[in-house]
Formats: C-alpha cells, sequence, structure tokens
C-alpha cells in the first residue's frame, strides 16, 4: 500500500498521514523533512540563498526518487508539490493512491496564521484577511492538480480521529 497526501499546507498531511501510518504499521515519509535531509537545509534557507525555481527543481528530482520507491509507505507530500512541472501525472501514474486533503479557506487561514513565521511563502502576508486573501487565490490555483486526486477528503473542523476514520474509510 502506498498513499500520497497531498493538499494545502496547513492541511494536516503530516498529521495525519503520521496517525494513519502508525496505525495502519506503515512507514511514513515527510517529503519536506526529506528534501531537506537530501539538501543538508531547510526549506526556508533554500527558498531564502537559492531561490523558488531551485527549490521546484530540487522538488521535482526528489519526488522522482520517491515514487521509484517500493516500500509501502504514507508520504505527505508538500503543498506545492503537485503543482508544477508534470509532477501530478506522475503521481497519478505511480503504484499508490492519491489523496487530496481538502480543507476550507477560512480554516486554512487560521491554522497558518499561527505558523505564518516558518513557511516561506507566507512570510510577507502580515494581516489574517491578507493571508486569507493569498491563501483563497493561491488554492483556486491549485486545485485543479489537487482535484485530480484519486480521493478527494473533505475535512472541515474535524478532529484528528474524525479525520483519521474518514481516511481509513474512504481507502479501506
Amino acid at each position: 500500500m502506498r498513499i500520497y497526501l497531498i493538499g494545502y499546507m496547513g492541511s494536516g498531511k503530516s498529521t495525519l498521514g503520521r496517525a494513519f501510518a502508525q496505525k495502519q504499521k506503515l512507514n511514513f515519509i515527510d517529503f519536506d523533512a526529506y528534501l531537506e535531509k537530501r539538501e543538508q537545509q531547510s526549506i526556508a534557507s533554500i527558498f531564502n540563498e537559492k531561490g523558488e525555481i531551485y527549490f521546484r527543481k530540487q522538488e521535482a528530482k526528489y519526488l522522482k526518487e520517491l515514487l521509484q520507491g517500493r516500500e509501502d509507505a504514507v508520504v505527505s507530500l508538500g503543498g506545492g508539490t503537485p503543482c508544477y512541472g508534470d509532477a501530478m501525472e506522475r503521481i497519478k501514474a505511480a503504484k499508490g493512491t492519491s489523496v487530496y486533503i481538502n480543507v476550507p479557506v477560512t480554516e486554512l487561514s487560521n491554522r497558518l496564521w499561527k505558523e505564518r513565521d516558518h513557511r516561506p511563502v507566507l512570510k510577507h502576508q502580515d494581516t489574517p484577511e491578507k493571508l486569507e486573501e493569498f491563501v483563497r487565490k493561491h488554492l483556486f490555483e491549485r486545485s485543479f492538480y489537487y482535484n485530480q486526486a484519486d480521493v478527494i477528503l473533505r475535512t472541515q473542523g474535524q478532529t484528528l480521529e474524525e479525520s483519521l476514520a474518514a481516511l481509513e474509510k474512504a481507502l479501506l
């Protein structure tokens, strides 16, 4: 079993993915952590020092590596990973199931407001209103890719346990 979790930043891909993997006794791979380990640098540092174009090229390279993996695993992809180049096509062609964790804009904005200092693309959003407008626009642009997932898991105001049960129901 290979599960690829996709969705906007703050949608809970890593949290839900880790919980699902643990419950199903699967390996868990956080793609952002994988990329940081391979680059020996944080994503924020990569963005600051080398720019987004370099980051996206490296992201594509490491995604290719992960998609070639054969072990059972839950893979939490970066929010933008499926939205560049032919990444979504490659995800869909890989062995496994892609799952879009769909969270409403207002909920995403509330979650991200608390952690925007740790997210390079959000560092300039200095009011909750600006952040929500940014998320709304960005999510609209990315929805074309996200909605190609094999499974769309809509969550709104759910606890981790409720989201986990919904994911299990959708996949098992």
